[in-house]
Formats: structure tokens, sequence, C-alpha cells
């Protein structure tokens, strides 16, 4: 019997595919580029997927945009947008006749840490991604709430009061870790704006030029989480994306957060503060929240049968 499932994370830049077994537990991984055209992106998603097919028992996907957990209908589909109105349910399940399940990519990265990270036994938490925008994953009553519209915790379009509304004024702007990177290293002088390691080497060193750019970035993601468990009373959130690779991302965020309540003695006295902590999985969180989406939809179907 086939025993393992293939997760498939699509991105802007590539597409890392993974054979994981029920547990978990990677077997074997790949990345390839990611076609910017459909015709040419499905040509290669069906390539990879015959590749396997005798060894797999599923077939799980995240991808940025809305997606509709039921249907496997993508809307807008981020930087993708090309796969706006397609369903990978209706693409490979007849072809390979296996389950195939899609889901959003930030609320991927919820799942693996419900299922086996750091929101692990958390009955109400949040994966916060930071990114070029900001990711997030809700997880309300030991479960992943999406919203009648599969849009909660879209938490880039979080919005500030401003004279003109505009994306500059959303939290998918100025908490964006893509932007922070950008902003520190034109303060550097880098040639290239992009790269994160130059950036971080300034930011751990406290460099005094540099440092003020990232207490700014770490004090809007800690107004966001004030504002997020002024609402939700949550037990924990984790950091998650790329950037959270770095400890002294959720260390800032964290002494933020804390700074806020301490010049609020009311907020303080009033809010139990929340736990927060770095993600578990980073590079395969997407992989592995894939998955369990597929197991959950399965376990769904055994219940509506038996």
């Amino acid at each position: 019997m086939k025993k393992n499932y293939l997760s498939i994370d699509i991105g802007g830049t590539n597409i890392k595919l993974a054979v994981i077994d029920h547990s978990g537990q990677i077997q074997s991984k790949k990345q390839v580029r990611t076609p910017h055209e459909l015709d040419a992106f499905l040509a290669v998603l069906e390539e990879e997927i015959a590749a396997v097919q005798d060894t797999i028992r599923g077939i799980a996907f995240c991808c940025p945009g809305k997606v509709n957990t039921d249907t496997g209908v993508i809307s807008f589909g981020g930087a993708l947008p090309f796969l706006d109105g397609v369903s990978f349910v209706d693409e490979f399940q007849p072809k390979f006749r296996v389950p195939v399940s899609v889901i959003n990519d930030g609320k991927a990265a919820a799942l693996s840490e419900l299922w086996l990270g750091n929101l692990k036994g958390i009955e109400n938490g949040l994966a916060l991604v930071l990114g070029t925008g900001i990711g997030g994953g809700l997880i309300l009553e030991g479960k992943l709430y999406q919203g009648k519209h599969f849009q909660a915790g879209e938490l880039s379009f979080m919005m500030k009061q401003s004279a003109q509304p505009s994306f500059d004024d959303m939290y998918g702007k100025t908490g964006s870790a893509v932007g922070l990177v950008k902003m520190v290293n034109l303060e550097l002088g880098t040639e290239d704006t992009k790269d994160g390691a130059a950036a971080f080497e300034a930011i751990n060193q406290k460099d005094p030029s540099i440092y003020p750019i990232f207490e700014t970035f770490a004090r809007e993601i800690a107004y966001m989480i004030c504002n997020i468990q002024a609402i939700l009373d949550l037990d924990k959130i984790v950091i998650g994306g790329g950037v959270s690779a770095q400890p002294i991302v959720t260390e800032e965020i964290r002494k933020q957060y804390r700074a806020i309540r301490s010049q609020l003695p009311f907020l303080d006295a009033t809010l139990t503060e929340v736990e927060i902590d770095t993600c578990r999985f980073r590079n395969d969180a997407n992989l592995l929240g894939a998955l369990y989406q597929l197991l959950l939809n399965a376990d769904e179907e055994m219940a509506v049968n038996s």
C-alpha cells in the first residue's frame, strides 16, 4: 500500500516539493523554478507529480491568494495572478486519481505549527508570517479559522488611520520584512538591496545607524499584536517567515510589545499578556501544513461517510 503523500508549496520564485509520510516525516525534497504562464506552470506540476505518482496516496498544495479549501478554487493568486479561478482539485484529482487539497500558504504555516510545532496543544493562537507582506493563520478552539470567505488572517490588510487611505498605511507595507531589509541595505549602501544577510549582520551588531530602523519595524508588529490580542484574547502567537530564523526578530518584537504595555498601565492591568514565540518550522512549514490540511479533509470525509 502507498504510504506517502506529495506536498507542493507554490511560491512566486520557486515551487518546493516534498514526499512526506503520514506522521510528517519528510522523505525527500526538491524545488523547481516557478513558470509565470499558466500552461507552462501546469505542465511542470504534472511532470513532477507523474514522477512520484506510483508512491503517493494524495497531493497537498499550498499557494498564495485566497483559497476555498472546500472546492480548491484560488482567487487572485497573490504573486501569481494567473492562478485566479484555477482549481488544483479539478486539474489534478481526475488525472492522478488520488485525493487533492489546496490551502493558502500563510494558513498552511499555521497548520504546521498546530500539528507538530509551537502551537501544538494551543486552543487559541496565531501564526504571524513576516515576508513581503504579513500572512497569518488563526487557530481558534483548536482549529484553523478561515472565515466565511476564507480570508481570516490576512493581516497585511489591517489599516491605520490616514487622511488618504492607501496601501502605504496598511500593515502589509509598514510591517513588511522585505521592506525592512531594503531600508536597511539602502542605509548601509549595499549594492543588493535584497541582501538579507548584510541587513541582519548590521542589525545583530546593533549598528546605531541601523538598529532604530529595525526597532520601528518590530514596534509596528508589536502594535498589531496589541490590537489582535484586544479582539481575540489568544494564548500564544508564533512569528514565522524567513526573518524568524534570526532570534533577534522575535526578541525585539516581544521587547516592543512589553514596552507598549508598560507605557499604558491600564492596558497592562486589564489585558493578559500574550506569549510570543518563534515558529518551529521555517522552510518546511508550508509543506507540512499543506499535508495536514489533506489529512484533515480525509478525516472529515470519513466522518461524513461513517
